[in-house]
């Protein structure tokens, strides 16, 4: 169903919605890493109460990325903010990227208003029937529905605390959804059912549905935190910056004026680096390891006014550290 008919019910209520009574939008709930337990109101959100969208996805062409934003924005009433993650290991940049978004909306020192974080990162490596379920959870009072991805989801357990998810099921929430608040019939769920592209059709809805405070079926599912051994770029910055996914005191050998071996893989010659605390304390055109600016005080291999990735022929996903060396 893509156009709205004139029996449908008002925008504000949202698409598929049913007419119903507007409440006031229930307080905020306290700030937590846990289970996602829905707002306590009973009704639907009005628009005006609607949460930006931010939403993290590895399906990156402009076809995509302009559908996305149109449902998001149907459905939330206001331009979602769409960051592709490409490159060779979208889970890696998922993971630090989803871990700074939270990271984001502390030390406000007061009230902060919620925001919706939706995270598609699903490799088809036929594991799942139809792609990986998508889970949900709150941080705080933000909401982030995400592919059930223990990569992107580990380091939240470990830095912040998520002990747990909420898994769904495409066709039993439409189900339910169609039994209680929704219009939808069994030809439309049967699609979204069916579709390869849940996170343009089932997960913007799902999130909506969340916020809303409706009763989604779901299956609170453990979340371990990271157990890999070895160090990896997460992310190349825009000036070839390159964020680590661990704590640089995580490090084996990480200290003030210490150095550890990278290896160049320009000339595959292990070059000796010196750590420093902060990138300001690097000499200008020299290497170090330094604590950065995301994650927990993640480390990052910087060139002062160069680029560590080009200087050590380094990219998005690639080895620098093992932590049992």
């Amino acid at each position: 169903m893509c156009a709205q008919d004139a029996t449908d019910p008002p925008e504000t209520e949202g698409p598929f919605l049913r007419p119903g009574p507007v409440p006031s939008p229930s307080a905020p709930a306290p700030r937590t890493s846990s289970t996602p337990s829905p707002p306590s109101t009973e009704g639907r959100s009005t628009a005006m109460s609607l949460p930006p969208v931010v939403s993290l996805t590895d399906c990156a062409d402009p076809n995509a990325l302009a559908r996305q934003s149109t449902r998001i924005a149907a459905l939330f009433g206001s331009t979602p903010t769409v960051l592709p993650l490409g490159g060779p290991d979208p889970e890696g940049a998922a993971a630090l990227t989803l871990l700074d978004l939270l990271r984001s909306t502390d030390l406000i020192g007061g009230p902060s208003r919620p925001v919706v974080v939706l995270v598609n990162i699903a490799p088809r490596d036929g594991h799942w029937p139809n792609g990986v379920p998508f889970c949900s959870f709150r941080h705080g009072n933000h909401l982030v529905v995400s592919t059930l991805n223990h990569r992107v989801l580990a380091p939240l357990a470990t830095y912040l605390g998520l002990t747990e998810v909420q898994v769904t099921d495409v066709r039993e929430v439409l189900e339910a959804a169609a039994a209680d608040w929704a219009a939808l019939t069994p030809a439309e769920i049967e699609e979204m059912v069916r579709t390869q592209f849940r996170s343009l059709w089932y997960a913007p809805l799902l999130a909506r549905w969340l916020v809303d405070g409706h009763p989604v079926p779901a299956r609170p599912t453990p979340v371990r935190p990271a157990s890999a051994e070895d160090v990896r770029i997460a992310v190349v910055d825009n000036f070839g910056n390159c964020k680590l996914d661990r704590p640089a005191a995580e490090l084996p050998g990480y200290a003030p004026a210490e150095s550890l071996l990278v290896r160049n893989r320009r000339d595959g010659r292990d070059i000796r680096v010196r750590c420093y605390d902060r990138l300001p304390d690097v000499p200008l055109g020299e290497p170090g390891i330094t604590v950065g600016s995301s994650g927990v005080g993640f480390a990052e291999l910087v060139v002062r006014g160069g680029s560590a990735a080009e200087a050590f022929g380094l990219r998005q996903g690639d080895r620098v550290f093992d932590l049992t060396s």
